[in-house]
């Protein structure tokens, strides 16, 4: 376990020398290890903290937090001191150092919006290396980070916040309607945190709190099980009458909720489990409580091949998979 960048430092290093694999745990929020004895040496990211960095006002407001230090944790800090810019990526389990590889986002934004740096250990060239946000290669649900996982281990991530009360504009419209603004206007973060907190939770997409007495398998998931795919125009245009299309890079993105119910298969597919699809929301895949790796898969090789077959686009997998595949 590494409570400090120090630490983890060196921890990846010893393995390195060693010659063994590596897997680096913080939240595990996003991750999916096969059943069989782990083909790695476990690293777990605990290191917490963060600090705000001394820079010119005019800069904003310029937060770092430690790899391990939950996510939750500093999107609620930052919005309680008027530091602006997380608000809408409340509720999202898992930890900071996470957020830039998988450029995580939700409601109309994401982590590149207010991103600055990234400080990591550069496996390959055995140094400390700050990669600027310019140099991650951001994209739709990936970054320089994921795409050579290999490389770079992440110490500490730093954002430029704005201060004041008005969150960003609302570019969500089911978050718009719920703030009871138009799409594109601004309402206080504080109300755009409760209010994403309120929506995810109606998505079971928030951890339940067994302390408090309160299980619900449908959170039990490693969130979105699939990626929206982003399609030419061609196989866009192939789409049911009715799929949402958005402009995106690279082509036009749809919804990966909307493809598995137009393909048949309905909140809590799979009940009573052990593995069913939310019953919430289509795009989670559940643990029922005692459902093994081999039946998410199962499951989750079920419906994209049911999407592929019934609408012609094949999903792609947002948790990485370790020790195991889906086919």
């Amino acid at each position: 376990m590494a409570r400090s960048a120090d630490e983890l430092v060196d921890a990846v290093r010893g393995a390195d020398d060693r010659g063994e694999p590596v897997l680096l745990v913080a939240g595990g929020s996003n991750l999916l290890v096969g059943d069989d004895d782990l083909p790695a040496t476990a690293v777990v990211v605990a290191s917490r903290g963060l600090r705000r960095e001394p820079v010119d006002a005019c800069g904003g407001v310029w937060v770092t937090a430690e790899a391990g230090h939950p996510w939750e944790d500093l999107v609620a800090e930052t919005t309680a001191n008027g530091w602006l810019g997380l608000e809408a990526l409340s509720g999202i389990p898992g930890s900071t150092g996470a957020t830039p590889v998988q450029n995580v986002g939700a409601y109309g934004t994401d982590v590149a919006a207010t991103l600055a740096q990234v400080r990591t250990w550069d496996r390959r060239e055995g140094r400390v290396a700050t990669l600027r946000v310019g140099d991650l290669g951001l994209g739709y649900r990936t970054s320089v980070l994921k795409e050579d996982a290999d490389r770079y281990v992440v110490l500490d991530v730093t954002f430029q916040l704005r201060e004041g009360e008005l969150g960003g504009p609302v570019r969500y419209a089911e978050l718009a309607e719920r703030l009871g603004v138009a799409v594109g206007g601004r309402a206080p973060a504080a109300d755009v945190r409760t209010a994403v907190l309120e929506l995810r939770r109606g998505k079971g997409m928030v951890l339940d709190d067994p302390a408090a007495g309160v299980v619900d398998h449908d959170t039990w998931s490693a969130g979105s099980f699939f990626t929206n795919p982003v399609l030419t125009a061609d196989a866009a245009a192939r789409l049911p009458e009715g799929a949402p299309r958005y402009p995106a890079d690279g082509g036009v993105k749809t919804s990966a909720a909307w493809l598995i119910a137009a393909a048949g298969f309905e909140r809590g597919h799979g009940l009573p489990g052990p593995a069913s699809l939310s019953t919430k929301h289509t795009l989670a895949v559940t643990n029922r409580g005692s459902a093994t790796a081999a039946d998410l898969l199962a499951l989750a090789r079920q419906v994209r091949d049911g999407v592929a077959d019934r609408l012609g686009v094949r999903l792609e997998p947002e948790p990485r998979l370790v020790g195991c595949t889906l086919g």
